[in-house]
């Protein structure tokens, strides 16, 4: 298994309570950064190879779609993390409900872009100055195979995710020469909690399109992400990483 030093680094993680924010808080506090949960739910203990206790992090309970929620929780992590924020990772996520747009009312569909799109847009522009000052900075996005090629029954799930790997793309452009590196993943359908908000026959139709014929891990998922955050990638900004199983070749 490769391993990256995150000794001396700080993160923070939004929708790190479970999931794959969870996963990746797990591995990058195992892999020695300080590391901030942001959730609207504290975290629980975790189960898996890098296993974490909640003690192990900062904790920050808050709606990551409140424009002041966010810049106050920046500046006690940073407080917390001792003055720098080295790593953002956008992970709040929902997927919001499996029905025809015509029924979509507009609560929900504002309630998915809200935590999906405007979540890493508040988050981020919290977290740049720091990271510019300081010279360095990673914010890697969980944007979704849905974003690219669309999932039918889920318009405002699939456009939120759209405009992550927009939003990353020209991010990434914008702050290119200043040492933040800006990227997003793309995961087809993982084996989170997030299943619940859909249902069993669209998760049966999404899954019988990965050529790879199963559902990805918050494992890989974390593993994918531990990358893009660290160091070692330097020359990548602005990038859509696929992590579809196969589904999605660009």
């Amino acid at each position: 298994m490769i391993t990256f030093d995150f000794t001396g680094r700080t993160a923070i993680v939004t929708g790190g309570a479970r999931g794959i924010g969870r996963a990746v808080a797990d591995r990058l506090h195992h892999s020695g950064a300080r590391v901030a949960i942001w959730d609207l739910r504290p975290p629980e203990p975790s189960e898996g190879p890098f296993a974490t206790l909640p003690a192990a992090f900062h904790v920050e309970l808050l709606d990551v779609t409140d424009e002041a929620a966010v810049v106050a929780a920046t500046k006690r992590s940073a407080r917390m993390l001792g003055g720098r924020i080295d790593i953002l990772m956008n992970g709040a996520g929902v997927t919001g409900p499996t029905k025809p747009l015509e029924e979509f009312t507009l609560a929900e569909w504002r309630r998915v872009i809200g935590i999906n799109l405007d979540s890493a847009f508040l988050c981020s522009r919290a977290v740049i100055p720091r990271m510019k000052a300081a010279g360095y900075g990673r914010i890697v996005s969980i944007a979704s195979v849905a974003g690219k090629q669309g999932n039918p029954g889920m318009t405002g799930y699939s456009a939120a995710k759209a405009g992550v790997i927009a939003f990353t793309k020209a991010l990434g452009l914008e702050l290119a020469g200043s040492g933040v590196l800006v990227n997003c993943i793309t995961p087809g359908l993982v084996r989170t909690e997030l299943l619940r908000e859909m249902t069993d026959e669209a998760i049966a139709d999404t899954a019988a399109k990965i050529p790879l014929r199963r559902l990805g891990t918050v494992e890989e998922m974390a593993a994918q992400i531990l990358w893009i955050a660290s160091e070692e990638c330097s020359f990548v900004t602005g990038a859509a990483f696929d992590a579809s199983g196969g589904r999605s070749s660009f």
